[in-house]
């Protein structure tokens, strides 16, 4: 789910007889075709907060890498039984000691994918979680231009970013790195694995 270009499913070095990634941005949907169609992998346009067009049953394994919003009651409905669910998600807060710089403090978006959260709903859907783990780890940022690059990277961290929009908070950020303090911020991810009971 939520392949993006299909660039990290790409990493796989084989893949199993009948393989299906979905994307809902049209421009990553045809990147991923173009990556990955030749390997066999077949590539589905989806609706953003629409259903998934498969048939219940469809999958022994759903898997996702970072997935935008995971619909549980949809992913409980396409396992099979006995199948499972599989994935890295982003985790709450991530990189916000980043992004709160540039917009502000941020309240409500902090207690978003809160791992906690995704679990029950995943339960609440019907999901046995099998396993949940957390990790938070330190990025450092040393000069102005690797700040800049990972804002015009991650679009979504500060979705109204230029350099011009932001120049008196990037001469914030690159002063205090000139003192010799890099800027810190904390990406946070989990690991989740769910499995839809064998039994009806």
């Amino acid at each position: 789910m939520d392949t993006g270009g299909g660039e990290v499913l790409a990493e796989a070095p084989a893949f199993p007889p009948r393989m299906v990634a979905t994307e809902a941005w049209p421009p990553n949907a045809q990147r991923a075709r173009e990556l990955l169609g030749p390997r066999g992998v077949h590539v589905i346009e989806t609706v953003e907060d629409g259903p998934l067009p498969f048939p219940d049953e469809s999958f022994e394994l759903v898997t996702a890498r970072h997935p935008v919003s995971p619909d549980w009651a949809e992913i409980h409905r396409v396992l099979a039984p006995g199948g499972y669910y599989f994935a890295q998600h982003v985790g709450p807060a991530s990189a916000f000691e980043l992004i709160e710089h540039f917009l502000g403090p941020l309240p409500e978006e902090r207690r978003g994918r809160d791992p906690q959260r995704e679990s029950a709903a995943a339960k609440d859907a019907g999901l046995v979680v099998t396993d949940l783990r957390t990790v938070r780890c330190r990025m450092a940022f040393y000069d102005v231009g690797a700040v800049v690059w990972i804002l015009r990277k991650c679009v979504w961290w500060v979705p109204d970013f230029s350099v011009e929009k932001y120049l008196d908070k990037l001469a914030e950020l690159d002063t205090q790195m000139r003192n010799g303090e890099p800027v810190v911020a904390h990406s946070t991810r989990h690991l989740i694995e769910a499995r839809r009971p064998a039994s009806r």
